[in-house]
């Protein structure tokens, strides 16, 4: 194996793992399930902005996190499927805009930057929400569900995510290589 595939396999596998563990310390504290759900992990759906390896690492690392800490088959299913379309469109976005438009302002690098953690805040608020209705049976409204998703994926993957893209944009070469 080279070395470029040993470095992403090791880079999805410590994303994953790092999942993992913030998902359960959300759980400990209560703030990973439910209506608002404050996942500390979902801070890491920003990870694809540096590396292709976060895809693979976000979604196996929720796969394992939604099983390890007890949820129902189809909020496993359906909620990693989430994060999986939140870190392909945050990689698009972040690497993929600029080589299908036009130089305009959209893709402008500080734009790209501050445009990332929408693709896992939108995935969440239409799936989550459907997860909690249909497979839980929580009763509420769906506009109350996509709200209090909402607001707990701004606060996970936006303010979070974006403290967590500048602290890594520093060492990114040091951290990721180059991707």
């Amino acid at each position: 194996m080279n070395n470029q595939k040993t470095l992403f396999i090791t880079h999805a596998a410590v994303i994953a793992a790092l999942y993992v563990v913030l998902t359960h310390v959300a759980n400990a504290l209560g703030l990973a399930n439910y209506a608002i759900q404050v996942r500390f992990s979902e801070a890491l759906t920003i990870l694809p902005f540096f590396t292709p390896a976060a895809i693979p690492g976000l979604f196996i690392g929720c796969i394992i996190s939604n099983i390890t800490t007890g949820c129902m088959l189809l909020d496993v299913i359906f909620g990693s499927f989430a994060t999986l379309l939140g870190a392909l469109g945050t990689y698009f976005i972040s690497h993929g805009v600029k080589k299908y438009s036009s130089p305009d302002f959209f893709c402008t690098s500080k734009l790209r930057t501050w445009l990332c953690p929408l693709p896992p805040i939108v995935a969440n608020t239409i799936i989550v929400p459907l997860v909690l209705i249909h497979v839980y049976k929580i009763e509420g409204t769906l506009p109350y569900f996509m709200l209090t998703v909402f607001i707990g994926e701004v606060i996970s993957c936006f303010v979070l995510g974006m403290l967590l893209l500048f602290a890594l944009d520093k060492r990114k070469d040091a951290i990721f290589g180059n991707n």
